[in-house]
């Protein structure tokens, strides 16, 4: 018999304060968290993967629960978490804490939530005798440009019996949707030569070189604002071009010996960032001739730290028929301008929806939380899961 609904929100809920107590953020390992759910699922009969990173520091893992047949469905979710740095927490942000029917902790909502009702609903499928299998997946470095999921992602593809469709529950209120914005995403190093700030003809500013730079960026973010097409379900619009971080100098008489900056553009459907970002490109490599040519040890460096594809909307999408019948979700077509690993299981293939809980205003901020009452409807999402497939069929 398969647990209530309040039993799975119950377990889910212990089983959120034990991986929020893990500080996961991106600049750390992930590996005890991964380790303590191992051991978890271990104790359930149910065989885990590791699939790492270059230099083992971190590891997506993967999970099957059920028969080695296709059709099943993968539950996809990341372990990692963005920084707590210089936030004003009323709580500890790494101890959950219940208060007015939230509860409040980093990765409560983006996206511990969602793992902790997998994990709940873990007992009850390894007990169902289940038609078809679901599918654990769960990554690392999400929130730095999506960079472990590829990894997974191709060992689903070649070596899982081929499942159905890919649910990533990302937080969005525990309702379907259908696709996101593609995000690429840059650190820009310029390097100068230091110098007295009164003898400027014996430097370099790397600040003010790096400012051009910006400029250029801040007049492209503009103009791709005022063409965005009225029409896009997305919000904002159009494509979307920050600069994120500024880093650079010493003091203020000295020329800067160096600056960096990192940017993000965010692009809908099939736009190429590459292509947008054509003319950024040439201007920063005619600056680092520029710059050479004064100082020689100097120059522009223009790393790419991620590109994450789009997610576009399946029409008559089988993920998304899924989770709306699961969810109880009648509600319009939904799209969200934030980036997620849905348009990397999309690209292998796989029909994709984004359904998880929480609200995305709550994450990355002080004090996130999850509302116990969106717990409760994702613990009833994964009861009707189990029911689903444990049905003939």
């Amino acid at each position: 018999m398969v647990s209530s609904s309040e039993v799975l929100s119950d377990r889910a809920i212990e089983i959120l304060a034990k991986l929020v107590a893990f500080d996961t953020t991106s600049r750390r390992s992930n590996l005890e968290l991964i380790q303590w759910v191992e051991q978890y699922l271990a104790h359930l009969d149910v065989p885990t993967r590791r699939v790492p990173n270059a230099d083992g520091t971190k590891s997506n893992l993967m999970a099957t629960i059920g028969p080695a047949v296709e059709g099943g469905v993968v539950l996809s979710g990341h372990t990692d978490v963005v920084p707590v740095d210089g936030q004003p927490w009323s709580s500890d942000p790494w101890v959950l804490t219940e208060r007015d029917g939230r509860l409040y902790g980093r990765g409560t909502c983006d996206m511990k939530g969602f793992l902790a009702l997998a994990l709940a609903a873990a007992p009850d499928l390894a007990q169902a005798t289940l038609s078809r299998p679901v599918h654990l997946a769960f990554s690392y470095d999400e929130e730095v440009g999506c960079l472990g999921a590829p990894d997974m992602i191709a060992v689903i593809a070649t070596e899982v019996p081929r499942p159905a469709l890919v649910v990533v529950g990302e937080p969005t209120d525990m309702v379907a949707v259908r696709g996101h914005k593609g995000i690429a995403t840059f650190t820009v190093t310029v390097t100068g030569r230091e110098a007295h700030s009164s003898l400027t003809h014996l430097g370099v500013s790397a600040n003010t070189a790096a400012i051009k730079l910006m400029a250029m960026l801040v007049e492209l973010s503009e103009k791709l604002e005022r063409d965005a097409d009225p029409n896009s379900p997305f919000m904002p619009k159009g494509v979307t071009l920050t600069v994120g971080m500024v880093h650079g100098g010493t003091a203020g008489n000295i020329l800067a010996r160096e600056c960096k900056f990192l940017f993000d553009l965010r692009t809908p459907g099939k736009m190429d960032p590459m292509a947008l970002l054509a003319d950024f490109f040439a201007a920063a490599e005619a600056m680092d001739a520029e710059i050479k040519a004064r100082a020689p040890e100097g120059g522009v460096k223009v790393e790419r730290r991620s590109l994450t594809p789009a997610f576009a909307p399946e029409e008559d999408g089988v993920a998304e028929a899924f989770a709306r019948k699961l969810a109880g979700d009648n509600g319009p077509a939904r799209v969200v301008p934030y980036a997620a690993e849905a348009g990397q299981f999309q690209g292998a293939g796989f029909s994709t929806v984004i359904c998880g809980p929480g609200s995305i205003d709550q994450a990355h901020q002080p004090d996130e939380f999850v509302e116990i009452s969106q717990m409760q409807r994702g613990a009833a999402f994964m009861r009707r899961l189990i029911e689903d497939l444990s049905s003939a069929g």
